[in-house]
């Protein structure tokens, strides 16, 4: 299936609006998945990423999470990760969480959007998929499943994990620099009596499914994490 891709404009919760790239699947409808970008924003890699789901039969919605800071913020690769971090350290993840309901909001409201709601989401990105999990609500009504990929700021947020009421599927790197085996067995252990949450492992670093990064890009691990993400939104969102 090929899908149309455009940007959407969302209206945030305290007032303004940012952009959201959106892919529709060629039928022009379907389950909606929020994707939540790496810290270089919604660049090649992301949109790549959203018209594959699309493919998938899938309604996309990836909003720029950094809009508050720097609308349209993208870098490519590892040339751009200084500029990346100094986003970050001005990311405020109380507004971030407040623009994840807004654009969850948003794909609910599109008439390309059957219903089901999903998030995917990489490094920083994996954070905010588990963010929406726990955390969005739109009229009292959660996601109905999520994808963190090595996510960085998962592990501050379990606090919340009793607030996560869909199937979950995490992707780690054993070798991840950034996140150590430690940091992935709280995860496990905060989850372990939820026969719907999984934790799979992969020998690969962080930032492992990230192709435009290739010093970090590990293709057998991204092959078979994304294999089993389309997988795992087939048996939950259809």
């Amino acid at each position: 299936m090929t899908s149309a891709t455009r940007y959407e404009k969302v209206t945030a919760i305290d007032g303004g609006s940012f952009d959201a790239f959106c892919a529709v699947p060629e039928g022009g409808s379907g389950p909606g998945i929020l994707l939540f970008q790496e810290i270089f924003g919604i660049n090649d890699n992301i949109r790549d990423l959203s018209s594959r789901l699309a493919g998938e039969g899938y309604v996309v919605l990836a909003p720029d999470m950094f809009w508050r800071i720097e609308p349209r913020f993208e870098r490519k690769d590892e040339s751009g990760i200084g500029e990346a971090f100094a986003i970050v350290q001005k990311f405020d993840f109380e507004q971030g969480i407040a623009d994840i309901q807004a654009a969850h909001a948003h794909l609910l409201g599109m008439s390309a959007c059957t219903g089901k709601i999903g998030a995917v989401g990489f490094c920083l990105g994996g954070g905010l998929a588990f963010a929406a999990a726990a955390l969005s609500r739109v009229d009292g009504r959660g996601i109905d499943a999520a994808v963190p990929y090595y996510g960085s700021p998962v592990n501050g947020l379990l606090e919340h994990a009793d607030k996560v009421e869909c199937p979950v599927l995490f992707h780690y790197g054993d070798a991840d620099a950034f996140i150590p085996m430690n940091l992935i067995e709280e995860v496990e252990a905060a989850f372990a009596d939820r026969d719907d949450v999984e934790v799979l492992h992969y020998p690969a670093g962080h930032a492992f499914s990230n192709s435009d990064a290739p010093s970090m890009y590990n293709a057998d691990a991204a092959a078979q994490a994304w294999e089993r993400t389309v997988a795992f939104f087939d048996r939950t969102l259809k």
